[in-house]
């Protein structure tokens, strides 16, 4: 069976981003300028440009072209997504360590965020997401009971978290704050970077239709993992402002 014509396109100019011919920030071909290039049509060619995009290798703007973005893994700031799901995107594996997995009392300061008593359970897991092999994010989770009941018995080597909660508690909201921040021994260690490295933090809270699900924070070594978001300004008549909690609405 033949190879599609937009597979041959797209698979040449990622041989081209990932040999260093194309260099990060460099336009590649535009549309037209594949279509002359390959003798395909316009939909073929902006079909291989937008796998690319979607993989993570291009930045398309609309009347400027597409551009070789950075060689780091780039995260949606306004969409609360499934690490495994963004690695596999980017046609790379996805393993993780479970550092820890275990029942604690909420106490003051987590009770607030759950809207529960101090005394009341919480479920908590720390985790190492590795992309080939190098740790890119470490998730430190408290989960509400009541909204996953399952949850110390899961495989998180074998599935995520947010894979599972996804099925058990779909997201309805989630609120969320990005800082820098800098590695304690600890977490460099399991990072595997040095000691006071720079490193980008989200702390998330994620929302049911019934309750508070999940608090995490999700810490990434800076020099690995970009956060990001692409904003489409359109005219004030049609234009309609989005928080991240609606963007969040229906993923996870």
């Amino acid at each position: 069976m033949a190879t599609p014509r937009y597979r041959l396109i797209r698979d040449e100019l990622l041989e081209d981003i990932e040999s260093g011919r194309l260099q990060a920030g460099e336009r590649v071909p535009s549309e037209n300028e594949l279509v002359g290039r390959f003798g395909v049509s316009r939909m073929t060619a902006r079909r291989a440009l937008q796998e690319l995009a979607d993989a993570g290798f291009l930045l398309r703007t609309r009347g400027l072209g597409s551009f070789v973005a950075d060689s780091r893994p780039m995260s949606s700031m306004l969409q609360v997504r499934n690490i495994a799901d963004e690695i596999a995107e980017r046609g790379h594996r996805h393993s993780a360590r479970v550092l820890s997995l275990e029942s604690v009392t909420a106490g003051e300061e987590l009770g607030r965020y759950f809207d529960l008593a101090p005394d009341d359970e919480l479920y908590h897991s720390v985790l190492v997401h590795r992309e080939n092999g190098v740790p890119i994010q470490h998730e430190d989770r408290y989960v509400n009971p009541a909204c996953a009941p399952e949850y110390l018995v899961q495989d998180f080597a074998d599935t995520t978290p947010n894979e599972y909660l996804t099925a058990v508690a779909p997201l309805a909201e989630a609120d969320h704050v990005i800082e820098a921040t800098t590695a304690m021994p600890a977490l460099a260690r399991a990072l595997e970077i040095h000691p006071r490295a720079p490193c980008l933090r989200v702390t998330r809270r994620t929302f049911s239709r019934r309750a508070v699900v999940t608090f995490a924070r999700l810490t990434y070594p800076g020099n690995r993992y970009r956060l990001g978001s692409h904003l489409d300004f359109r005219p004030p008549a049609a234009a309609t402002e989005t928080t991240p909690a609606e963007s969040a609405r229906g993923k996870t």
